[in-house]
């Protein structure tokens, strides 16, 4: 018994040693580490202040400081956890203010502007009168307006481009119902034409016929043969002489009679 309390005293004593030399050396890395931050060497500042969370993970200056290296090298969103840590275990109020402030900026950066409002709101309720933290709440609700204001415009303008999308559809569906008649009439137009020259085609066709068969009937008529005496028969010429001789006598006979009664006649002829 008397062994094993030497011994505890002796471990005992041995952490008590061990504890400022623990916290010696994270605050000899934290400082260190703000020296670097001050040089604007944000990444060898990140490397000390995660050594000194590896000594001390409770350590509320290291997580912030942290925060801020990351925060620096543009990191917005890796740097929003340290900031959030310190915000939730922080004891004083002016601590819980600058980590909300310092989230309100990195939400900020990332265009979050609702949340970075309530993260500025958040650390003027424990220090109301840090004017940059109302500046930067000032700003964020400004941003947020003129976002929404240019999502409304946008809103609007689509629906400007669609209404005359719709309306040059429906011009170019008019258009082209006007080239299709068009085009339906030309071929009507077309097929009447035809139609026409066909019909005129026949027209001057029978014209063509009738003309050619009336020329034809003439050429008929012309080519017709006359009775040519020549071709009269022996007999028909014999009959012919008699009656001219006949008529002949009969003629004579009147102009005698007249001639006994002393007037002058004119000389008919009955052939």
């Amino acid at each position: 018994m008397i062994i094993i309390l030497v011994q505890s005293i002796a471990v005992f004593a041995q952490k008590e040693d061990e504890q400022p030399k623990v916290e010696k050396e994270v605050k000899e890395l934290i400082r260190s580490g703000n020296e670097l931050y001050e040089q604007q060497n944000y990444v060898e500042a990140e490397a000390n202040y995660k050594k000194a969370l590896e000594q001390n993970p409770n350590y509320e200056k290291a997580s912030y400081n942290l925060g801020n290296a990351i925060y620096q090298q543009n990191k917005y969103k890796e740097a929003l956890p340290m900031y959030e840590l310190v915000s939730k275990t922080a004891k004083d109020k002016l601590t819980k203010a600058e980590s909300f402030h310092n989230i309100g900026n990195a939400l900020l950066k990332e265009k979050q502007y609702a949340q970075a409002i309530e993260a500025y709101k958040n650390a003027l309720r424990n220090n109301s009168k840090d004017d940059e933290t109302r500046y930067n709440l000032a700003l964020a609700q400004k941003l947020l307006k003129n976002e929404q204001n240019q999502k409304e415009d946008d809103n609007e303008n689509k629906d400007k481009d669609k209404k005359q999308n719709d309306k040059n559809e429906d011009k170019d569906k008019e258009n082209k119902d006007n080239k299709d008649e068009n085009d339906k009439n030309k071929d009507k137009d077309k097929d009447n034409k035809g139609d026409n020259k066909d019909d005129k085609k026949d027209d001057n066709k029978d014209q063509n016929k009738d003309k050619n068969q009336d020329q034809g009937d003439n050429d008929k008529d012309e080519k017709q043969p006359k009775p040519n005496p020549s071709q009269l028969s022996p007999q028909q010429v014999k009959q012919l002489l008699e009656a001219m001789n006949n008529e002949e006598n009969k003629t004579q006979k009147k102009i005698n009679a007249k001639k006994s009664k002393g007037k002058k006649v004119k000389q008919e002829k009955d052939w």
